[in-house]
């Protein structure tokens, strides 16, 4: 009887859950979650799909990519590499040999220098002019060059200091002292190599001293101010030189220009 009473209590149990499960709302969320799961699967499914492709396309991709980015990356160290490394040797030089690299970078500037001038002012028919180069060369390498180092290293000894006010002293001190100097010595020096007389060398100097002084000042504090202010002393003469191409560029053609008249006093 026992047996009886449960049996058709399971058959019971078993109609009402079946009865539950086919009920609308009972269909209604079963459905909504199997169209959930599916577009859960459906949406899985395009993104591991878009992954893959785009993963196989960066693997197709990716050799040319990084051959560039390789070769930007080396190409950039290369760089580096060589201008950290003619710096170091540069100052090295500088170091073993103060005087000999100066005036060696003072001939080198005052040879590109005065090619530039001439190609600037040249003549359509004209050519360059080597033995004025030549003649530019020698004194960047025997006047300029010596005379920048000691001169730098002149007034750092005597305004040691680096402040404003000071920096103010070296330039006013360069400006009616070195300045007026070596430009006189420039231009008596290259006359004198052209075969200009000591009179035509004096009217030279007459004309064209006080105009290019004047240019100067116009020019040459600044750099100064730079120079003095920002830059150690044993590289002075290399930035000073730097600022000088543009400068010699000028002063080469105020040298190449034609004779002074000299003037002739009257006799009776």
């Amino acid at each position: 009887m026992n047996g009886v009473f449960l049996r058709s209590g399971g058959r019971g149990a078993h109609g009402l859950l079946l009865g539950h499960l086919r009920s609308p709302r009972v269909c209604v969320e079963h459905s909504k979650l199997s169209s959930t799961r599916s577009r859960a699967y459906v949406r899985s499914h395009i993104l591991f799909s878009k992954f893959k492709e785009s993963s196989s396309g960066f693997s197709h991709g990716s050799p040319s990519l990084y051959s560039l980015s390789l070769s930007t990356a080396t190409g950039a160290a290369s760089f580096s590499w060589i201008r950290n490394g003619f710096i170091s040797w540069y100052i090295g030089m500088i170091e073993a040999r103060p005087v000999l690299t100066k005036s060696l970078t003072a001939g080198v500037v005052f040879t590109a220098a005065d090619i530039s001038s001439q190609i600037i002012t040249l003549a359509s028919s004209g050519g360059l002019d080597f033995i004025r180069t030549l003649r530019m060369a020698g004194y960047g390498l025997l006047v300029s060059g010596p005379s920048l180092h000691f001169w730098f290293n002149f007034v750092s000894r005597i305004l040691p200091k680096r402040d404003v006010f000071t920096t103010f002293k070296k330039m006013v001190l360069g400006q009616v002292t070195y300045g007026p100097i070596i430009t006189g010595v420039f231009f008596s020096m290259n006359a004198g190599l052209q075969g200009e007389t000591g009179a035509e060398i004096s009217a030279r100097l007459k004309r064209d001293l006080i105009p290019t002084l004047l240019s100067g000042i116009m020019y040459w504090p600044i750099c100064d101010f730079i120079t003095f202010k920002f830059v150690p002393v044993r590289l002075q003469p290399l930035v000073s030189n730097s600022f000088s191409f543009l400068w010699t560029i000028y002063i080469t053609y105020m040298a190449s220009l034609e004779k002074a008249v000299v003037e002739k006093t009257a006799t009776d």
